[in-house]
């Protein structure tokens, strides 16, 4: 991009919670496409290591933990600070977001973040069962917020790449293949729900796969004892370790035995009793072809479906699967790998691949569509390495994968600055993406013949549902 498009004013100031690999790409995001005074823009992270960029950009930096003890005593001043509607981008771990949402709306801030974050101890709570650790949960105190205070002030609930992008990459893979299935229906409105829903049920989608491979590889080997990634370590483990989550369709006939449907909020999904970092099913991506991929849960997986609902009543008449199936870089396979063969036992050292350590590799990440007319339909990213460091510092691709979301997601939000608390489905999937997409390198669509039974069964008894290829007994890799 040879000129960068000024999307608005920022008159209020800015607070960035966080500063690791996400907040570092998002900072030059920001300084390219909004006006602000640059006075009123202050990081807040516990860890010291990336000050130099910050003050190479003369940002102000508080080195402080943001705790459930004294985060309004903390935030309040700096975000009601010279006047004018400030901007809370919230990019932490270990953090609020719920309690950090409330305060921003209480003080008329906008706001975003791109998980629902819990104060600590949530992900590895012994004391509660597996379904209040679920994601469902989490997303659940932020839809009963949502009822409670309707409208108001925006809030930008999970916006990034996933979950985020790929709420708009379904909506805009939906309208493909509704064209190339030669069914010629207007596409719906940006908030008509159901219209969406009925269009995805009546061209025949089973369920989403948010499939991805990440290919990218280090000059240097990963080191034994240490857990390599492409991005937070910390946030991997944490959603890794939460129970295999999923969206739960209509047409599903089968649940494993350690399965159990949801029943908080929603009750949209279903999980596992097993950690989804060590769950695998069955994908497609266009580089690989098909490959496992780690059933891990993410708020997109539950909120894709709920959106996709179709309701007589109280009862359910349609609704897709829908789940990740994430085959990260091969260094972060090894180091799940490493870290269950230690009992769950997280590394003594981690390490994030930075841009310039990275010597190739893409990062592929989109939704595929299945069950349909037409069998699979892959739309999304093929980011590069390389293409990421033309585009944007201090990133590499699924960095600027997950940045360039949360700049789309502010800049919704600074156009639509009374919606209420909001999630990427109930947002306009056109102009985000019209934001969103020159970082994103090429943005491709692909058909595919392949099926969970390709090959099936092989040289052992095989558990397959032959009547139906798309079922989730054919997804699960035993």
């Amino acid at each position: 991009m040879s000129q960068f498009p000024v999307y608005g004013e920022i008159d209020g100031p800015i607070v960035m919670i966080g500063f690791g690999s996400i907040g570092r790409g998002t900072l030059p995001l920001i300084e390219r496409h909004f006006r602000f005074d640059r006075s009123r823009f202050v990081v807040i992270d516990p860890d010291d290591r990336d000050r130099e960029i910050l003050e190479r950009h003369g940002i102000r930096f508080i080195h402080q933990a943001v705790t459930r003890d004294r985060y309004r005593h903390l935030l309040e001043p700096l975000l009601t600070a010279g006047g004018g509607r400030g901007f809370c981008v919230n990019l932490s771990v270990d953090t609020s977001s719920l309690d950090i949402m409330r305060l921003c709306r209480e003080l008329g801030t906008l706001y975003i973040d791109t998980v629902v974050e819990p104060w600590p101890g949530f992900y590895f709570d012994r004391s509660v069962g597996p379904e209040a650790r679920t994601n469902n949960a989490l997303r659940h105190s932020v839809r009963e917020e949502k009822a409670r205070q309707p409208g108001g002030v925006t809030a930008v609930s999970c916006c990034g790449a996933n979950p985020g992008m790929v709420s708009w990459f379904a909506k805009q893979a939906l309208v493909n293949l509704a064209r190339d299935s030669g069914h010629g229906r207007a596409e719906p409105a940006a908030d008509d729900q159901v219209g969406w829903a009925t269009l995805m049920r009546d061209l025949g989608v089973k369920g989403i796969h948010i499939a991805e491979r990440d290919t990218q590889r280090a000059k240097q080997p990963k080191p034994m004892n240490v857990f390599v990634n492409t991005w937070s370590v910390e946030g991997f483990l944490s959603e890794g370790m939460q129970p295999a989550e999923l969206g739960w369709g209509t047409h599903e006939r089968w649940l494993p035995e350690n399965g159990r449907l949801q029943t908080i909020g929603s009750k949209a999904g279903a999980y596992l009793l097993q950690p989804g970092a060590n769950t695998r099913v069955r994908s497609w991506c266009p580089t690989p072809g098909p490959q496992y991929g780690f059933l891990v849960t993410h708020n997109e997986s539950i909120s894709i479906a709920d959106y996709f609902t179709l309701r007589d009543g109280d009862r359910v008449v349609y609704r897709p699967t829908c789940h990740y199936a994430y085959h990260p870089a091969d260094d972060a396979v090894l180091s799940l790998h490493e870290l269950f063969g230690r009992g769950g036992t997280r590394q003594e050292q981690i390490h994030i691949l930075g841009e310039e350590e990275i010597v190739d590799g893409i990062d592929e990440l989109g939704v595929l569509l299945y069950g349909h007319e037409k069998n699979a339909y892959w739309y999304g990213s093929q980011l590069s390495i390389d293409e990421a460091r033309d585009l944007a510092p201090y990133q590499n691709a699924t960095g600027l994968q997950v940045t360039s979301a949360v700049l789309a997601g502010m800049v919704w939000a600074l156009e639509n600055p009374a919606a209420g608390i909001v999630e990427a489905d109930e947002m306009d999937y056109r102009r985000c993406l019209e934001v969103q997409t020159p970082y994103l390198g090429p943005v491709t669509g692909h058909y595919t013949d392949w099926t969970p039974l390709d090959g099936r069964p092989g040289l052992f008894p095989d558990d397959v549902d032959q009547t139906d290829p798309w079922q989730f007994r054919n997804i699960l890799v035993h």
